[in-house]
């Protein structure tokens, strides 16, 4: 008599979502609600992590090109017991290259006290949004504001008009004033000053966006590299072909010589191979990678590719190696075989100065920053939760009131650590697409951030490389929202198309919303004018769909009714 079959035992997997769902804290992140697994959530905030750990060594870095607290009082005399010239002449030159040792080793300081803020700022940030707004999106220190940071307002080596110390208070009292915006609810309703258009397109123009990012040297693959007379060109040169540029000026009889107060780009510029960088050919092989394994669902797409050519590019002695044989590299090797490393924090943490408030500059940043976090970090808020599927027709998605509230209280922690504003990543879209849907995303990324603080020799030597690959192919995902605009309509296809090249081209969010925002409003002044003469009485007639404002219009049209006046 034959037995009959005996039902397979589930996986641990199986058993752990199963048994995680029904616990308070299934309950509480809505995990059966929003279809998704305790394990997916967890390889989604590794995913994000792993696609966003940069920031932890390039925000410190630009940050560190302002100088910080470091002043010409930790230069340090370089004269012998016969020459005391040069002992008594210290000063604004010796923070300039060649750099003087004591200047330099006090940037060193600044820079492990900023990788620590970094991950701190970006920890208490995550915290929050997973705990209170339940959604998947990390923060940390946003790229683009930290650069206006270091080179515009403080400015290269504290060459600006305003102190590291007065910048931090601009940035503290801009939180302040954007946590009570986004306490009383006035953030979401700016927000949806934004018409529809603008704001379907704001994705499509981030993906581009990361995209680019990801194409390049500094945070990329190298692909795209600089050109004198075409501006970007093609590139991936090895390391030995790359130059650095600096601004030059000519003079009437043609002499050439540098800008005063000019300073070196990064190496950006190929003298010659290009196409034969051996870390462009690994990174092209990690796309690869995630990309096929997009084209077969398979789960952890981006973690595979993240990891694969990581591993390869800490093998020392190869072409491809993230410690080249060189002085800085020899210290990354040092500093990596650490593996463990607390660092205290000495130059940056609670530094802040009201003594810079009577200057124009002051405010001039302050308010700089206020406009570019309304726009930047709640644009790029909407366009992950509408990535994510959460918004409903009016735009409005599940936990936007505390999603508001954790980026802008992150802004006031992160000042008073010494770093730049935190902002929504927009890597976390990479979480999202590997299955994040709740909270507990953002709860695994805080939760790495805590172990940067004891691994960041690990994490710091993520290669740029290997960041690259996930950046293109999120911008390939983050695509599909065009389709959504009405290109038919010229007067909402060219602020569309607007928001989503400046955002890449310029490398801004901010400016690219601007862009597509003002373009929308000068093609609508003719109609809203129509409108308002017709509502007024001033003029005859009916007031078609295609003449009021974005969203009304596209309302009145799907519900098949004109409104007349």
């Amino acid at each position: 008599m034959a037995t009959p079959p005996q039902p397979e035992k589930p996986s641990l997997f199986t058993w752990l979502n199963s048994f995680m769902a029904d616990t308070r804290v299934g309950k509480y992140f809505k995990l059966t609600e929003r279809n998704t697994t305790f394990t997916s959530e967890l390889r989604a905030g590794t995913a994000t992590f792993l696609t966003m750990a940069y920031i932890l060594a390039v925000n410190a870095s630009v940050l560190t090109d302002s100088g910080g607290t470091c002043s010409v009082s930790d230069c340090i005399p370089l004269c012998s017991s016969t020459d005391f010239k040069n002992c008594t002449l210290l000063d604004e030159s010796c923070k300039f290259p060649p750099v003087n040792p004591g200047y330099a080793a006090c940037l060193e300081r600044t820079r492990k006290d900023l990788i620590v803020a970094t991950a701190a700022s970006s920890l208490i940030g995550c915290l929050i949004m997973g705990l209170f707004a339940n959604l998947p999106l990390a923060l940390a220190p946003g790229m683009g504001t930290n650069a206006y940071f270091a080179y515009t307002v403080v400015g290269f080596h504290g060459s600006g008009s305003v102190s590291y110390q007065s910048a931090l208070t601009a940035i503290f009292i801009e939180g302040l004033i954007f946590l009570v915006i986004s306490a009383l609810g006035l953030r979401a309703k700016l927000a949806k000053l934004v018409p529809k258009t603008i704001r379907i397109s704001c994705s499509a123009g981030i993906g581009l966006f990361l995209a680019f990012i990801g194409l390049q040297n500094n945070q990329g693959i190298g692909l795209i590299g600089y050109s004198s007379s075409t501006l970007v060109t093609l590139g991936a040169c090895p390391r030995s072909s790359r130059k650095a540029i600096a601004p030059v000026v000519t003079t009437a009889n043609g002499t050439v010589s540098l800008v005063a107060g000019g300073t070196l780009s990064a190496d950006v510029f190929c003298s010659g191979g290009r196409m034969e960088s051996p870390t462009f050919w690994l990174a092209v092989l990690g796309f690869v990678i995630i990309a096929y394994c997009l084209v077969k669902n398979v789960n952890g797409a981006m973690i595979y590719g993240i990891v694969f050519v990581t591993v390869v590019s800490w093998f020392r002695n190869t072409s491809v190696t993230e410690f080249p044989a060189t002085e800085s590299g020899n210290l990354s090797y040092q500093y990596f075989k650490r593996v463990v490393d607390v660092h205290v924090m000495e130059e940056t943490a609670g530094v802040l100065s009201f003594k810079g408030m009577d200057k124009a500059s002051f405010w001039e940043a302050l308010v700089t920053f206020l406009y570019v976090d309304i726009l930047d970090t709640t644009g790029t808020l909407y366009s992950m939760a509408k990535f994510a599927g959460f918004t409903d027709s009016n735009g409005d998605f599940e936990g936007q009131y505390f999603a508001f509230m954790s980026d802008a209280a992150s802004i006031v922690i992160g000042s008073l650590l010494g770093t730049s504003p935190v902002t929504t990543f927009v890597e976390s879209s990479t979480g999202i697409r590997e299955g994040g849907r709740t909270g507990l995303t953002a709860i695994t990324v805080s939760g790495y951030f805590f172990l940067a603080f004891f691994f960041t020799p690990l994490l710091a030597s993520i290669p740029p490389w290997a960041v690259g690959p996930p950046l293109i192919l999120v911008g390939v995902l983050m695509m599909r929202s065009v389709v959504e605009i009405q290109w038919e309509d010229m007067r909402h296809a060219i602020p569309a198309f607007i928001t989503i090249i400046m955002m890449p081209l310029t490398y801004s969010i901010a400016y690219g919303l601007i862009g597509g925002i003002g373009t929308y409003v000068v093609l609508h002044l003719l109609d809203w004018g129509e409108v308002l003469l017709v509502k007024f009485g001033i003029r005859k007639g009916k007031i078609k769909a295609r003449d009021l404002p974005n969203d009304e219009g596209n309302s009145a049209q799907g519900n098949g009714k004109i409104p007349e006046s």
